[in-house]
């Protein structure tokens, strides 16, 4: 594997970057998802179940693949962590079901599908073709998968080269330690033609550039190009420095990613932190465009809880979304604009940004993913989302938005439930709009 050494250490520079967020993400009145339009979901897929019974099986993020030929047949891909990847046509159900590999060894740790994207059209040994691309943060690792919709197996076949190297850990005893390959975005570069996936570490700031190599045999591999921490800590207004309070010997990590393609943009959310836009090919410096509520709140952590005790607010903080920020994904539209939708976990809402940099990528609007009746619940706590703004047959004539629910109602007694929401792309236009 080759590696250019060009790690960005945090700097002032990256600090006072941090403090520079626009205007329109500002402000004294600290206002709720709540008081956001609400969308409602048209359909949801089985509830999977994070324990023994249920195969430790936990939503949370899902891609949309298009079917050119039939709109009608396409896909959604989502991960489920220890329970591997999920696949759903366009009415929830469950397509195919693909378990995450097991531990290398008897005290090691299993697979753990985090976050999954798509590439369309790389170049293989054997042709080219559309692949699901995942991070296992079990084995340190990204997992490709061939997608065929009329494949005889099922749509998705592995093709992962056996000797793809792990991610960031040097040996096995630290990919046990499990900070490991976490957030994903996939990335290709229209000069070029080369396609690369954006991967961050857990409890790490840092976030690397893989490029996607073809190997023998129509499998794919990857090297690592270079790698870009993001602060940690930052210089407040008042002199002070602050970290996000959490467990000893964790850093703010970043999971939630997309690259805009149109101008090589790559949008990154610091859970504890904000949203940031860099280059895709993790030069130059970050800038953050906007800040959660909690940013600049000190924090006591208990180790008996597990939890922080916040101290007194100073106000410097943005007003539009919540700790943590995740599920981010783009919405492209025909004349070029756009948006970049974020979950803001903290209040259940979902944030929009203008994807034109020439307006700041300032906020546009909310909303909310509310149930739709008694037994088709809304999304809570939302890790993942995808969006995709083109027809899908007569489903979703006008596209599709996929969100995670982190807590689906009305359950199954104490075990844990989630699974993914379908919502028609029409309804989150309109309520942008509003």
């Amino acid at each position: 594997m080759i590696v250019r050494s060009a790690v960005l250490a945090v700097t002032t520079a990256l600090t006072a970057a941090a403090l520079a967020v626009p205007a329109s993400a500002e402000g004294s009145h600290r206002s709720s998802g709540r008081s956001l339009p609400a969308v409602t979901p048209r359909a949801e897929t089985p509830v999977l179940h994070d324990d023994d019974e249920g195969g430790n099986a936990d939503a949370d993020d899902p891609a949309i693949w298009r079917n050119a030929a039939a709109p009608g047949r396409s896909l959604v891909v989502a991960t489920a962590k220890e329970g591997g990847l999920r696949v759903y046509d366009l009415d929830a159900q469950l397509v195919q079901s693909i378990a995450a590999p097991p531990a290398a060894g008897e005290d090691d740790a299993p697979g753990r599908f985090n976050n999954v994207d798509l590439v369309h059209g790389l170049r293989l040994s054997s042709g080219k073709a559309d692949l699901a691309v995942t991070s296992d943060r079990g084995h340190d690792r990204l997992r490709f998968y061939r997608i065929d919709r009329d494949h005889a197996g099922g749509p998705l076949t592995d093709v992962t080269d056996p000797a793809a190297p792990p991610v960031f850990s040097q040996d096995q005893a630290e990919i046990n330690d499990q900070r490991t390959a976490y957030g994903l975005a996939t990335w290709t570069d229209p000069v070029t033609g080369k396609s690369y996936a954006l991967v961050s570490r857990r409890e790490r700031t840092s976030i690397a550039l893989l490029e996607l190599v073809p190997a023998a045999d129509g499998k794919v591999t990857y090297r690592k190009v270079r790698t870009l921490d993001l602060p940690s800590s930052f210089r407040l207004p008042n002199g002070t420095s602050w970290s996000p309070c959490g467990e000893p010997g964790e850093l703010p990590q970043v999971e939630g990613m997309v690259v805009d393609p149109a101008n090589g943009m790559l949008y990154a959310g610091q859970e504890d932190i904000g949203v940031w836009r860099m280059r895709a090919d993790l030069t130059g410096t970050p800038k953050l465009i906007d800040k959660v509520r909690e940013y600049g709140v000190p924090g006591t952590y208990d180790e008996e809880t597990e939890e922080c005790t916040p101290g007194t607010d100073p106000g410097y903080g943005g007003t539009k979304i919540s700790a943590d920020v995740e599920g981010l994904t783009l919405l492209t539209e025909p004349d070029g604009d756009g948006y970049i939708l974020a979950s803001s976990q903290g209040d259940n809402s979902f944030a929009a940004y203008d994807r034109e940099l020439e307006d700041a990528n300032e906020y546009e609007g909310g909303f909310r993913v509310a149930p739709a009746n008694g037994t088709l619940d809304g999304s809570e706590e939302c890790d993942g989302a995808a969006v995709l703004n083109a027809p899908l047959g007569s489903k979703y004539p006008n596209g599709l938005l996929v969100v995670q629910d982190g807590h689906d109602a009305p359950g199954d007694g104490d075990r844990d439930a989630t699974n993914f929401k379908f919502v028609d792309l029409s309804k989150v236009m309109d309520a942008l709009d509003d």
